[in-house]
């Protein structure tokens, strides 16, 4: 078995004040094995994008850790681990800013990390998300969807990270757009020995990606299990069980879902 190179323990999120305090993620433990691919799936309000958010520092966590190779993380993230640990987002037009081209939106991770070879390496990550260097000097509203989220990819791919937060990363694409990111995802995945944590409520979309799987429910674990799992509906909580119903003509095919 890899080493886990992320581990989450006893991972506990609250939002809101007295009354209205709101645990959404209670007491999560999980842990990521370098090279896989693990998927965080269930319903809207789980908890699930909340465990991305508090990864990479952007939501405060209430209790537990977070452990990169060993080392608890602290706030505010350092600029070693954020070039470790990237995230994409679910819609690429809110995640991207409108008034900047796409050249400035792949050069400000750069600028910021203070990493040399700019032109090389934005002309580099372009080709590998499938956008040659027409696209550099676009604007978001230039682009389709699929392109936005390629270019939201090719940002968190430039400064050479070892793990990807993909959060919902195809939920906000037409259905004929997102088998091409999937495909995408899966062949960088290969080529590049990336680390994946994907977060969708698509059991279809993580069983494509993933070999390994979790269920939320409530912001806690209902069971943790696999995509053949899935396949052969063998999964052992009535939840997922449920969800598997509810994904009527579930399958695993060669290709990813369209």
């Amino acid at each position: 078995m890899s080493e886990a190179v992320l581990e989450v323990e006893a991972l506990t999120v609250r939002f809101g004040h007295g009354r209205l305090k709101v645990t959404a993620v209670d007491g999560v433990c999980l842990h990521l094995r370098r090279g896989e691919a693990l998927g965080l799936v269930g319903e809207s309000g789980s908890g699930k994008s909340t465990i991305l958010r508090a990864i990479t520092g952007l939501t405060t966590i209430a209790g537990g850790q977070i452990r990169l190779d060993g080392a608890a993380l602290a706030p505010p993230r350092g600029l070693a681990v954020l070039r470790r640990v990237q995230m994409v987002f679910q819609d690429p037009y809110a995640s991207l800013h409108p008034r900047h081209t796409v050249d400035r939106i792949l050069s400000e991770p750069l600028a910021i990390h203070r990493l040399p070879d700019r032109e090389r390496r934005i002309l580099a990550v372009l080709r590998e998300v499938g956008l040659g260097p027409a696209y550099r000097f676009r604007y978001p509203h230039q682009l389709s969807g699929g392109q936005r989220q390629r270019v939201a990819i090719a940002r968190a791919l430039i400064l050479e990270p070892e793990i990807l937060l993909l959060d919902e990363p195809t939920s906000a694409l037409d259905a004929s757009v997102q088998a091409e990111i999937l495909n995408l995802l899966e062949a960088l995945r290969r080529e590049r020995g990336l680390t994946f944590l994907l977060v969708s409520h698509n059991l279809a979309v993580v069983a494509h990606l993933c070999e390994r799987l979790i269920v939320m429910r409530g912001g806690r674990i209902e069971e943790e299990t696999t995509a053949a799992a899935l396949r052969s509906g063998t999964v052992a909580a009535d939840y997922t069980r449920r969800m598997l119903t509810a994904s009527e003509g579930f399958v695993r095919r060669g290709a990813a879902p369209g």
